[in-house]
């Protein structure tokens, strides 16, 4: 008898969905002038709770909806990302959260100049947050070499993809409010590159202590050609970023990655790849055969009510229900609907 249960969506559906992450991504007023790394960001934290071990975490059900997963205060600031993408959520309501916020990264880097990462979708959404991981699986940025290994030997990966995925520091930048870093580590962080590696090797980082008692290391350019009135732009690295250089299984990989591009491209994709699979079960079809998946088939949650619906959801000023505030403040980043694109 034919299983009733919803299927996986199609491939022409979801590059419908493509089209609509990529026209959001032009963001003129938020942050740098992108939700890409935002976006990347959400997806690296959504996969990134992935224990071997118990086989628990990982992208399947969209935990992060819950504030159990969503108020970790290591994913601070992903309420502006889930919200950014609340409008395709709505366009296209038969998607699962679990698999366009893991699309959207992916269509986020590729258009910021990033490479091609393979992706397959069918991950559902779960009804309730009793299968959700428990806090303090992701990165301590403030910790070295021995956190992370601690961390990411927990979800599967080797010291060459550490050093790959911290790579998607290329994009973006740290927030005082968020994580309690502040700045940026490169210097065009909306392009995808290898600035990065390159950044860490050559150039000479100062440790600087923050007001809220916390350490980072910057960098000021004091020879570069300003304008009147510019000030000089300080770059950062976090104290697990400084760990790849004086770590001696890490650092080859640092100088690999800051000659080669191309290598770095490639290790990246599969690596990023290798992260948003963590914790699914496919069969030789590629459908996946994960316990909720199986019972309930291809399950999308609704999109966000502005009111909490159960006990167990989001209520009003906490870190998880962004549907409502966050819309209408990131409604004034949408102005130039034809400005240019990443």
């Amino acid at each position: 008898m034919p299983s009733s249960n919803p299927p996986a969506p199609s491939s022409a559906q979801l590059e419908e969905v493509k089209d609509a992450v990529r026209a959001l991504l032009h963001q003129p007023e938020y942050d740098d002038g992108s939700a890409g790394p935002v976006l990347v960001r959400l997806a690296w934290h959504s996969a990134g709770t992935y224990d071997a071990a118990s086989k628990t975490g990982g992208s399947n059900g969209a935990g992060m909806r819950y504030e159990k997963e969503g108020g970790d205060p290591a994913n601070a600031g992903l309420a502006h990302a889930r919200a950014f993408l609340e409008p395709v959520k709505e366009k296209f309501p038969w998607i699962t959260y679990a698999d366009l916020w893991c699309l959207a990264a992916v269509v986020a880097v590729k258009e910021m100049g990033g490479p091609e990462v393979q992706w397959q979708g069918g991950r559902t959404d779960f009804t309730d947050d009793s299968k959700v991981p428990p806090r303090g699986r992701l990165p301590d940025a403030a910790q070295g070499s021995d956190h992370l290994r601690h961390i990411f030997y927990r979800m599967g990966f080797n010291d060459q993809e550490i050093v790959a995925l911290s790579g998607a520091h290329n994009l973006g930048r740290c927030h005082g409010d968020r994580s309690g870093f502040e700045g940026k580590w490169v210097n065009q962080p909306t392009r995808f590159s290898n600035q990065y590696y390159r950044l860490l090797l050559q150039n000479d980082w100062k440790k600087k202590k923050l007001a809220n008692g916390l350490e980072q290391f910057v960098y000021v350019d004091e020879e570069i050609e300003l304008e009147e009135g510019e000030e000089p732009e300080e770059l950062m690295m976090l104290p697990t970023d400084m760990s790849l250089l004086s770590d001696a299984a890490f650092r080859p990989w640092v100088e690999r990655y800051a000659k080669d591009k191309d290598l770095f491209f490639a290790h990246f994709a599969a690596v990023f790849g290798k992260l948003l699979e963590l914790g699914l079960v496919r069969d030789a079809s590629g459908n996946i055969v994960n316990e909720e998946n199986v019972e309930g088939g291809y399950q999308s949650a609704p999109k966000k009510s502005d009111t909490a619906d159960t006990p167990r959801d989001q209520g009003k000023g906490q870190i998880g229900h962004e549907a409502a505030p966050l819309q209408k403040e990131n409604e004034k980043f949408q102005k130039r609907k034809d400005g240019a694109r990443l």
